[in-house]
């Protein structure tokens, strides 16, 4: 069973940087996928709205963010201790929302779907 644990502080000062840690067992974050890929995923949700995506980490190592992140967002990983990391720099009280890790499977002709799913830590920014 594939589990995924969220971790970091629940309150951030506007204008710091906010780091999660996203822990995982059951699988590797290094594994591949028998026809497609796995990509290790941060998503959010602010209060009263809509899950974001913000972005991944491959099983290799390459990352894709949101484009409304881009410039803010860095997301990482440690193989050794099967984890991987957000960071989000400059933060505003916009940015608080409960944010999820997630492990994204993407086949070579399914739509690509988030399969497991931690549960979540809320993240309030403080102005």
């Amino acid at each position: 069973q594939v589990q995924l644990q969220e971790s970091g502080p629940g309150l951030v000062e506007a204008s710091r940087t906010l780091s999660l840690v996203c822990t995982v067992s059951g699988a590797s974050i290094t594994t591949r996928h028998t026809t497609g890929y796995y990509a290790w995923s941060w998503i959010r949700q602010p209060p009263g709205k809509g899950l974001e995506w913000m972005g991944i980490i491959a099983y290799d190592g390459t990352t894709a963010y949101s484009p409304s992140l881009q410039s803010r967002i860095s997301i990482s990983r440690d193989t050794s201790k099967n984890q991987f990391f957000l960071q989000l720099t400059s933060v505003t009280p916009e940015d608080t929302a409960v944010y999820y890790c997630a492990r994204m499977e993407s086949g070579p002709d399914t739509p690509s779907i988030f399969d497991y799913w931690g549960q979540g830590t809320q993240v309030t920014v403080s102005s």
